[in-house]
């Protein structure tokens, strides 16, 4: 091979070098660009994706609430669905706060924990033991007819005010609902699924006690709207003779203790009927 052909053969490989190279360099530009731009937009997209979901969530939850619209309930169990219409027009206040617990899932998983035949079932408890709420309250309207099967109320202390509704509720599922005072945020009542109710009632409860042997799951609780306003649901009530009402009230029983034979927990007797109750103090 002669000099001359040498020379011209390092030359292009020289500059076959230097195209590789430059093809090389232009590459990783390229890459780094392009881990520059995902690097910037994924936090963006993970942004989006959460301020989507919150406003998605809110949109459901933070809805301007209607009084004279036509709201419903639907309460799955795990024995079975019961429907509630809410009374959105004569109890905003209590139909509201219901509404806005049902639409934040804060009902979702928890359970009824208290089986009172011929009486109430009651559930919304946080740890499924008539124990406490969700932390806030509010005080709503009572009825002057009293509590008739199918009634859909809330459940307080002995110690609260008429009305108040943190988150425990109940459902009358018979006569002896009708013994019951006036002092219980009264919000809805049973449109369909009553003998769920009154099926959930009968199960057996563990000795000694309203709570059941075995746990009565609420599934969920959906909440529908429609732009329609309904008449009140109160149901009609049975009359009710001054000298039957319940001697103890509806209460959220005592946080951190054994229940006692205190009143808000008893077993109904022939005599006097226990009020649902959400314990939040007791005594000794």
């Amino acid at each position: 091979m002669s000099k001359t052909t040498k020379r011209e053969r390092q030359k292009e490989n020289r500059e076959r070098a230097r195209i590789e190279r430059e093809r090389m360099m232009k590459r990783d530009r390229r890459m780094k660009t392009a881990r520059s731009v995902l690097f910037l937009l994924v936090p963006v997209v993970i942004i989006a994706i959460i301020v989507s979901a919150v406003s998605g969530d809110n949109k459901k939850s933070t809805k301007a609430f209607d009084k004279n619209k036509s709201y419903t309930a639907t309460i799955e169990t795990s024995e079975g669905t019961i429907v509630a219409a809410l009374d959105a027009k004569q109890a905003p206040k209590a139909t509201k706060r219901f509404v806005e617990l049902a639409d934040k899932h804060y009902y979702d998983g928890l359970c009824f924990d208290r089986l009172s035949p011929d009486f109430v079932i009651q559930g919304g408890s946080p740890k499924c033991d008539q124990q406490g709420g969700e932390g806030h309250s509010v005080v709503g309207e009572v009825p002057t007819d009293h509590y008739p099967v199918g009634s859909l109320a809330a459940a307080k202390t002995g110690s609260d005010p008429a009305g108040t509704f943190d988150s425990q509720f109940f459902v009358v599922t018979g006569s002896k609902g009708a013994t019951l005072p006036n002092d219980y945020a009264r919000f809805g009542t049973v449109t369909s699924g009553l003998d769920v109710a009154q099926k959930i009632e009968k199960l057996a409860v563990k000795p000694g006690t309203e709570s059941p042997v075995a746990k009565v799951t609420i599934k969920r609780i959906r909440i529908s709207v429609t732009n329609q306003p309904i008449a009140s649901t109160t149901p009609t009530a049975a009359p009710v003779s001054s000298t039957t009402l319940a001697t103890t009230a509806p209460a959220v029983s005592p946080s951190s203790s054994a229940p006692a034979a205190s009143t808000t927990t008893a077993v109904p007797s022939t005599t006097t009927t226990a009020a649902p109750s959400t314990t939040t103090s007791s005594k000794p």
